[in-house]
C-alpha cells in the first residue's frame, strides 16, 4: 500500500511539476515574444483552460502528499516538508496568480490594458518562484517515497 501511494503521489506531483516547468521555461517566453494579438489570445486561452484544471491538480497533489506524510509520520522522510511546500504553492496560486489570470482570461487583441506585457512578466517571475517551490516539494516527495 505504501509503495503504491508513493508511486502515485510521485507521478501526479511529477507530471504537474513537468507541466509547470514547461510553461515557465518554454511556453510563456515564446508567447510573450509574439505580437500582441496572438500573444494575448494564447495567454487568455491558457488562463481559461489551465485555470479550470490546475486547481484540482494542485490540491490533488497536496492531498496525496499529505496522505503520504500521514502514513509515514515519524520516519526520516521529508513528506511533511513536501506537503508544506505544496501548501505554499496553493496559497501563492490563490493570492498571486488567480487575480492576474482572471484579468488575462478576458483580454483580447482589441481590449487589453496598456501594461499587459508587464502584468504577464510579473506573472512569469512569480511562476519561476512557484516552480522552484514545487520542484523542491517533488524532490522531497521522491525522497520520502524511497526512504519510507
Amino acid at each position: 500500500m505504501l509503495t503504491t501511494l508513493a508511486v502515485i503521489t510521485a507521478t501526479v506531483v511529477g507530471v504537474m511539476v513537468g507541466v509547470e516547468f514547461a510553461v515557465a521555461v518554454f511556453v510563456n517566453p515564446i508567447l510573450l515574444r509574439l505580437p500582441a494579438g496572438p500573444s494575448l489570445e494564447a495567454r487568455a486561452d491558457s488562463a481559461r483552460v489551465l485555470g479550470r484544471v490546475m486547481p484540482f491538480w494542485y490540491v490533488g497533489s497536496l492531498l496525496l502528499t499529505a496522505w503520504l506524510a500521514a502514513v509515514t509520520w515519524g520516519g526520516p522522510a521529508g513528506d511533511a516538508a513536501a506537503a508544506a511546500l505544496l501548501v505554499v504553492s496553493v496559497v501563492m496560486s490563490i493570492t498571486l496568480f488567480v487575480p492576474i489570470n482572471s484579468r488575462a482570461a478576458t483580454w483580447t487583441a482589441d481590449d487589453h490594458p496598456a501594461n499587459w506585457r508587464e502584468q504577464q512578466q510579473r506573472w512569469d517571475r512569480l511562476h519561476y518562484a512557484r516552480v522552484a517551490i514545487i520542484v523542491a516539494g517533488f524532490l522531497l516527495t521522491l525522497v520520502a517515497g524511497t526512504v519510507a
